[in-house]
């Protein structure tokens, strides 16, 4: 289905949500493997970089050495989500596969908007033109603590993006526009404590999808 009208057609779009260093990569590849062992065929993919213009956007709002004006920043993520919905998402859904994606709108929603201090609704409005509408069936949040999220960072001992390396107060708003954006859409939301062990949250995960398989 594409307009305004938004929900995913024949196939599963579910979606990964939450901070820097909560485990979305992670759990995206459990989900992953589990649903394509109960025979389903799965798109997994990530936003930005889904597609080869967007891996071109993933370096300049991740890793671009200078200023990005936010606005600037929140159109970048627009187009990428733009280009991978039109070329990867839709396809996929239109033929029954199940997308199993890490970050979507409501990511722009809470770093964009919460982070950079925009509108949030001006942010949601603007990635909801550029995806034609398209909401996902399930959003997984896998909430975590701004403290213990960059405690997992520092031990990853990897480089940060422009958005690892903000400051605390800029992760903790991030962290609260996604449980407001949860707690105004329980229907599609799944909250889920990152802090539990790696397994646990995966069965939580499972046991929800399976309800909508």
């Amino acid at each position: 289905m594409s307009g305004a009208a938004g929900v995913a057609p024949a196939g599963l779009f579910i979606t990964l949500e939450g901070g820097d260093g909560s485990g979305k990569t992670t759990q995206s590849q459990l989900l992953t493997d589990w649903l394509e062992q109960r025979g389903r065929t799965v798109l997994r993919t990530r936003e930005p970089g889904g597609t080869e213009v967007g891996i071109a956007i993933r370096e300049i709002v991740l890793h671009h050495r200078g200023e990005i004006a936010p606005r600037a920043e929140a159109l970048l993520y627009a187009a990428d989500r733009a280009q991978h919905v039109a070329t990867a998402v839709r396809p996929a859904l239109a033929r029954g596969d199940v997308v199993v994606q890490d970050r979507y709108l409501d990511s722009s929603v809470a770093y964009q908007g919460a982070g950079r201090v925009l509108d949030g609704t001006e942010v949601r409005n603007l990635s909801l033109w550029a995806a034609e509408g398209l909401l996902p069936r399930l959003t997984i949040l896998l909430d975590l603590d701004e403290s213990a999220a960059r405690g997992r960072l520092d031990a990853a001992n990897k480089r940060f993006d422009r958005l690892e390396a903000e400051k605390s107060d800029f992760h903790g708003r991030v962290r609260d526009a996604f449980l407001a954006l949860a707690a105004a859409e329980p229907e599609r939301f799944l909250i889920v404590d990152a802090a539990l062990p790696v397994e646990q949250i995966a069965a939580v995960i499972r046991d929800r999808v399976a309800a909508l398989l």
